[in-house]
């Protein structure tokens, strides 16, 4: 993994606009997450494999991606 510098962050003297700072690179965050998980499945790559590269229980990834949720379509 590489280094990722969140020091303008952490240093910001205002805890506030840190704080909005750090929703916003959250969402950035989740949103390449749920990219990349679409782009893993359409490769072949097992929920299990996922799970793994993301440091999480199959059960909870599947949760938060699975079914047709992640392709853009709701549950039938």
């Amino acid at each position: 993994m590489t280094g990722f510098d969140i020091s303008s962050i952490t240093e910001n003297a205002d805890p506030l606009e840190a704080l909005r700072e750090t929703a916003a690179l959250r969402r950035r965050l989740e949103g390449q997450e749920e990219v990349l998980v679409h782009r893993a499945r359409v490769a072949g790559r097992t929920w299990t494999q996922i799970a793994e590269a993301l440091g999480v229980s199959k059960q909870a990834v599947h949760k938060k991606y699975g079914g047709r949720r992640l392709f853009g379509r709701a549950e039938d």
